[in-house]
């Protein structure tokens, strides 16, 4: 080791309530370690240790910034005093770049302190111990008087001779003890020119702990005794420093000190207080309240209010349970110096350093998007200034800063006028990491996932949270489609952006795509920009307005529907009217409606054609044309089944006249005209004509009960009435005698009901199968609760059922 000059800034010290006060910086200190030896003159350096500095009035600690502080006593061991006026103190500070400090630089640094102006008793509490200086230049006492004090004191007759001894009272009872015996357990008791003094750690088991004002005080009770010729000096070296008093809310911390201590004012109705004074560091603070601090008493109170976050203090980041907060420190002192009349002049001073609990922050995310902008702009804080972003993850894809700013998001810190600061995310709408979704009729939700890593504290410990902002704006335009004809087709035009992406096109309840435009004969054809959809007059899904003879008024709708949720946002229709002389159309009611062209050479009377059944004549005719409407079911209409489909066949012919009265066929000039007319209908398609319907009021299948007669089914089915279905309730199972139609039926639980449905056509293609039954509590097919009588054909209740 060797002696070097010490570097400009790496220790600062003051003298503050006869304390040596020394700071180094921290900053000069990085990396490396650091040992202090007090340097005494007679026995060289001799190193601080925790049982040496509670003993020796010496404290080693950090300020509230991490600076290693060292404080030590004026009457503290190994410091020289000039006449209780004049105080040195020399300290090695060791560097090293080792923990074993070898190789270490040293640096010696001497520091002085004047102090003249001592109170007759002044009482220090530091954080390790507690130490009572009295004044003791009395003036001298007769002999005779000193035989009278001693009958007395009964404790004093055994005071060793020249020789300073300690007697403490506690709870356990009296202990005299000499000064060699009571620095083994801890003290230290000395004289100087003009004091004595004892130094005493907390808790010791001489001392006592009492509440004194809702201030728990560690007491030390002592009296320091010296006997010599005729002078015997008994001294009252009691000293009394509070253990606590420290409370905290969420926005302040503070510090309450007894005003008043009993054990140390003997008189208190002589008490009076000369001046209360605060201080944080080594700092007198003159004006409390420039700083926001608050240092009030009462007359049994001294209180500090520090507002957390207050100026010299610190507010530090922590974790706790992965939870983000923060905690604050404050270094503060105050001194009490007050009169009475058994002591004249006390100075009482308390060092103490506070730090509150963890206090838990929730971190905010405030959403400053400004939605024209299509950009996110998320602020993440308040955070101190010791917390940094170390990544973030957008859409679950995790990013450095640097990859993130590569990849175009801009994150910058915003700070706040508090000493806090925010963490700034930009990213635009249409970044592929940004979460799209297509809501209402033309919006879309933009949705940022972040999940942010945070490096929080000197620890540097990392911290996640997650936020999720979204963004919904009318940034889609919905199509809109125009609608013409020509003679034969109509025509539907719409833009192809966003179809398939956001909507799709339906017919009815079937998808417009390329199959069903081809089975449905239309034609398609797209360009860059829009669809241009063909359909034929007479093509599947044309909707027959009116028809007339010669006239046709058609419509076609195709629904624009959201892709997922099948919403329907918009309809589409193109209507034309159009003349045409010969048609043939099939309802999905079976209804046929036919305009037949006469093309026969030499022409033939139209108003006397007719269908099979010659009571079917045309509704409309003239020269050229007749107009026929017929059910499937009437003028004689066949029916015939091909594969899926169900053909329906009736035939338009001409009445040739044959002269009245005249057994033999005459030969007329008039040509035979036959027209076919054929309408074919999927043979799947679903028929329901009846159901059975209970009492709302019933709660038991088999209660009351009406038929309703069925002419249509539920919006997912086409009804076809093309097959005459008849379902009757019979009263017994005679099958003889029927209920009428809406007919109230009672009936006991477990009593049969007798149910008919039967297929009045001749059909012989055609025949009958009960697929399912059910009761139900109200007309509505979809009504539930509903009872199966038969499921699948097979009978599930106790109903009889013919066929």
């Amino acid at each position: 080791s060797a002696l070097y000059v010490l570097p400009l800034g790496l220790v600062e010290s003051s003298c503050r309530s006869r304390i040596f006060w020394m700071k180094l910086n921290k900053l000069l200190l990085q990396g490396k370690f650091f040992q202090l030896e007090i340097y005494d003159p007679y026995s060289g350096p001799v190193l601080l240790d925790e049982k040496l500095a509670s003993r020796c009035g010496y404290v080693l600690s950090e300020d509230v910034w991490g600076n290693p502080v060292f404080r030590a006593s004026v009457l503290g061991c190994h410091v020289a005093n000039e006449a209780d006026e004049l105080f040195s103190l020399t300290v090695n500070i060791k560097v090293s770049s080792f923990s074993s400090m070898r190789a270490a630089v040293i640096y010696t640094y001497p520091m002085y302190c004047s102090y003249t102006s001592w109170a007759s008793r002044e009482i220090v509490c530091e954080e390790n111990y507690m130490e009572v200086s009295v004044k003791t230049d009395v003036p001298a006492v007769s002999n005779d008087y000193t035989v009278a004090w001693m009958s007395a004191l009964p404790e004093t007759q055994n005071v060793a001779y020249q020789q300073w001894q300690l007697m403490f009272v506690s709870p356990s009872g009296r202990k005299r003890i000499t000064v060699s015996d009571a620095v083994k357990l801890g003290y230290s008791f000395n004289n100087t020119l003009s004091r004595v003094y004892l130094r005493a750690p907390y808790h010791s088991n001489e001392s006592d702990v009492s509440m004194v004002s809702g201030v728990n005080m560690n007491v030390v009770t002592s009296t320091s005794m010296y006997r010599q010729r005729w002078l015997l000096l008994l001294i009252d070296t009691t000293v009394s420093c509070p253990v606590d008093g420290i409370s905290f809310t969420d926005t302040t911390l503070a510090w309450t000190v007894p005003r008043v201590i009993p054990t140390l004012v003997v008189q208190e109705s002589t008490f009076l207080s000369k001046s209360i004074v605060m201080g944080v560091d080594d700092q007198v603070i003159v004006n409390p309240e420039e700083k926001n601090y608050l240092l009030e008493h009462n007359e049994t109170h001294i209180r500090i209010t520090i507002p957390i976050g207050a100026e010299g203090g610190k507010l530090e980041s922590s974790i706790s349970g992965g939870v983000y907060g923060i905690i604050y420190s404050i270094d503060l002192f105050l001194e009490h110096t007050w009169t009475d009349a058994g002591w004249q002049t006390t100075k009482y001073t308390v060092i103490k350093s506070i730090t509150t609990p963890f206090m838990p922050q929730i971190p905010t995310v405030i959403n400053n998007t400004v939605p024209e902008e299509r950009l996110f702009n998320v602020a993440f804080g308040h955070f101190l200034p010791d917390v940094s972003l170390v990544a973030i993850a957008v859409g679950n894809v995790p990013f450095s800063l640097r990859e993130a700013q590569h990849h175009g998001f801009k994150i910058y810190e915003t700070p706040f006028s508090n000493g806090t600061k925010a963490f700034i995310l930009e990213v635009s709408f249409d970044d592929p990491y940004v979460l799209t979704e297509y809501v209402n009729r033309n919006e879309t939700k933009y949705t940022l996932l972040v999940n942010y890593t945070l490096s929080v504290g000197p620890e540097m410990r990392l911290y996640y949270h997650s936020a999720e902002v979204e963004c919904v704006i009318a940034d889609i335009v919905l199509p809109e489609a125009v609608g013409y004809c020509d003679e034969e087709n109509l025509y539907l035009t719409l833009p192809t952006f966003g179809l398939h992406h956001y909507w799709d096109l339906y017919l009815g309840n079937k998808l417009l795509n390329r199959h069903t435009a081809l089975t449905n004969g239309y034609l398609a054809a797209t360009n860059s920009t829009h669809l241009i959809l063909q359909i034929p007059l007479f093509a599947g899904g044309v909707i027959y307005e009116e028809v007339s003879f010669q006239k046709i008024k058609a419509r076609f709708d195709v629904a624009l529907r959201k892709v997922r949720t099948m919403e329907t946002l918009q309809l589409f229709s193109v209507s034309c009217s159009f003349n045409s002389s010969a048609f043939i159309i099939c309802h999905p009611d079976g209804t046929i409606m036919v305009s037949a062209q006469m093309k026969t050479v030499p022409a033939i009377d139209m108003s006397k054609t007719k269908l099979r059944d010659s009571s079917c004549k045309p509704r409309e005719y003239n020269e050229a044309h007749a107009f026929f409407k017929f059910h499937v079911t009437t003028c004689g209409t066949s029916v015939r089944f091909e594969g899926d489909h169900i053909i329906y066949e009736n035939e338009i012919s001409y009445e040739k006249e044959t002269l009245p009265g005249q057994s033999i066929p005459t030969i007329t000039r008039d040509p035979d005209y036959r027209l076919t007319v054929l309408c074919y209908y999927q043979a799947k398609e679903t028929l329901v004509l009846g159901a059975f319907s209970s009492d709302p009021a019933t709660s038991p299948p088999f209660g009351s009960g009406t038929m309703v007669p069925r002419s249509n089914t539920a919006a997912y089915r086409r009804v076809r009435q093309a097959l005459n279905v008849v379902s009757r309730v019979s009263k017994d199972d005679s099958f003889m005698e029927f209920y009428g139609p809406n007919m109230a039926i009672l009936k006991q639980p477990m009593e049969p009901v007798f149910l008919e449905v039967e297929l009045k056509d001749e059909s012989p293609s055609v025949e009958l199968y009960l697929e399912n039954c059910w009761v139900a509590r109200s007309p509505d097919f979809n009504s539930t609760p509903k009872w199966n009588i038969t499921v699948d054909g097979q009978v599930v209740l106790n109903v009889q059922c013919t066929h």
